[in-house]
């Protein structure tokens, strides 16, 4: 069983680029793969290996000077769902085009077991900060969807609906928790006081709250080669188009739109015929290297 770490943590990183090496030679030596994020406001990412090579690389970043908390939300899988490991230098761990700083306020939080209250109660605006996407394959029983396709269109939406959103709380969730820090310290800093966001995002509430009381209906996405979770945190079986990069249920395999990472019934009529032969050539030179028994960096 592959141990999944999915973490991250705001807080001041002076000079990122002095962590990127040793992290990423530590990371390596243990057969750590994934994805991590540094930049000035923090950390960001997910890595999966043996349950101590995780261990090890969440203790080098806690050694860090402020994050001392930085908390993990751990899974498993089957296979390694990663093909190799990145750590890479950004201006945001989380592109919202506002880098949070260490005076913002976020919103307050709100335990998973606490979280069903605030969906039930008819005076909070309930809001899904995740992209559209993400929110087609599963969401929560009556939140509001902005259907913005990525997190940096987040403030130009809140922009346009504050006013009918006026004089109700307003919570969000997201997946782990990252992007409604960002999302809360916006509204925060343009007057907004009573914003709440769920603590540990969707991950945490389907890891601890039983599937018999909970308000979660589908997957949730997550950006690694298990596409979704359900309840338990267990894969919820969508695939994901190499295409369109889109998750779909596994019956659209059955489509006659589907064809492996060339096309699938959501994206059948997005790309022309050049686009559909650049991608054939890309899962042929996948398939070679699966049969080299190597991993094709396109995969």
């Amino acid at each position: 069983m592959v141990t999944v770490a999915a973490f991250y943590r705001f807080a001041p990183l002076p000079d990122p680029g002095a962590l990127r090496g040793p992290l990423a030679r530590l990371a390596c030596g243990l057969g750590v793969k994934g994805s991590v994020l540094l930049a000035p406001e923090g950390v960001n990412g997910t890595i999966a290996g043996s349950a101590e090579a995780v261990g090890a690389v969440l203790d080098r970043l806690r050694a860090e000077q402020g994050f001392g908390g930085l908390e993990a939300k751990l899974s498993g899988a089957e296979v390694m769902p990663f093909g190799k490991l990145k750590v890479r230098l950004k201006r945001e761990i989380v592109t919202m085009g506002r880098p949070l700083s260490s005076s913002d306020a976020v919103g307050d939080y709100v335990a998973p077991s606490d979280w069903n209250a605030v969906l039930r109660d008819p005076g909070t605006v309930v809001v899904d900060v995740r992209n559209a996407y993400e929110v087609a394959i599963g969401s929560f029983e009556g939140a509001l969807d902005p259907g913005t396709e990525t997190f940096g269109e987040f403030p130009e939406w809140w922009a346009a609906n504050r006013e009918r959103l006026a004089g109700k709380r307003v919570a969000m969730f997201c997946t782990g928790g990252i992007r409604c820090e960002k999302s809360t310290a916006l509204l925060r800093a343009e007057g907004v006081e009573d914003v709440v966001h769920l603590r540990g995002g969707i991950l945490k509430y389907l890891e601890e709250v039983p599937e018999e009381e909970s308000l979660w209906h589908g997957g949730c996405f997550v950006f690694d080669d298990r596409v979704s979770v359900g309840h338990g945190l267990v894969p919820g079986g969508h695939v994901l188009c190499h295409a369109c990069r889109r998750p779909v249920p596994p019956e659209a395999m059955e489509s006659p739109d589907w064809e492996a990472g060339v096309s699938c019934p959501l994206c059948i009529g997005e790309f022309d015929r050049s686009d559909r032969a650049r991608f054939r050539e890309r899962m042929r030179q996948i398939g070679l290297a699966r049969a080299r028994g190597t991993r094709h960096l396109g995969s």
